[in-house]
């Protein structure tokens, strides 16, 4: 089911009693806006950090190499949350875009894998302070069963859908090799998962009710090298 935001169009959240409303579902909103909402959220708060409370769209654009119209376009795309001769409030934005995110309530989280990527995903502390609450870890190695790392309990993953079900996880994380990434996928889909951060070099098959996000290290390395070796050849041909 798509997921419905619904916002005032005066500059802040709507209440219940306003008949001045516009739907949006996520489904008619570009993946690339949604990616951008959380570079907005993490530079809002940033700057609430320094003691800032408000602030326009073109200092918050060029803090993150975007221009104003964009800041605002894809704002937009939620409702009218500026507000004239001020700008954007702070903390107002940073609570809109949060539940925009839905993460302005906790999320339950399962990592099955905990070899060194999943040690550091363990050791991560920003999750906790975004709404993610990694409740328990999984794993093969008889070694590590029934172990703690970073307060959290590791589990055989022959318990995976005892521990999801008793932690009322939403979201999996999966730090396992590409080999072994399908069947996990599989065990956190019938154990009642809904969505899957994928961390495996591999792609996955999930049914259309739940979603998935996959994250290759060395692809995101390949983008990088693909930008630098071309600045490098234009320099060359200079």
């Amino acid at each position: 089911m798509p997921l419905a935001i619904d916002f005032l169009q005066t500059g802040s959240m709507a209440d219940s009693t306003s008949k001045d409303r516009q739907e949006i579902t996520f489904s008619s909103v570009p993946k690339a806006v949604v990616s951008r909402l959380s570079l907005y959220l993490r530079e809002l708060q940033q700057l609430l950090g320094e003691g800032k409370q408000t602030v326009r769209s073109g200092e918050l654009g060029k803090r993150l190499g975007f221009t104003d119209a964009q800041v605002r376009k894809d704002l937009t795309y939620f409702g009218q949350f500026g507000y004239p001769g001020i700008g954007y409030r702070s903390e107002e934005l940073v609570q809109a875009i949060r539940h925009i995110l839905g993460t302005d309530i906790e999320w339950r989280v399962v990592i099955v894998g905990i070899g060194n990527l999943g040690k550091a995903l363990l050791g991560y502390k920003g999750f906790a302070s975004q709404g993610f609450q990694i409740v328990a870890a999984l794993d093969n190695d008889p070694k590590k069963m029934g172990t703690k790392l970073e307060g959290v309990k590791i589990h055989p993953i022959t318990e995976l859908k005892k521990v999801v079900r008793q932690h009322r996880a939403r979201l999996g994380m999966v730090a396992v090799p590409a080999v072994a990434a399908q069947d996990v996928v599989d065990q956190l889909v019938d154990a009642g998962i809904d969505g899957i951060v994928n961390f495996a070099p591999v792609t996955i098959n999930l049914p259309n009710h739940v979603s998935q996000v996959g994250v290759d290290l060395a692809s995101e390395l390949e983008q990088i090298t693909f930008a630098v070796a071309k600045r490098l050849q234009m320099h060359n041909e200079a």
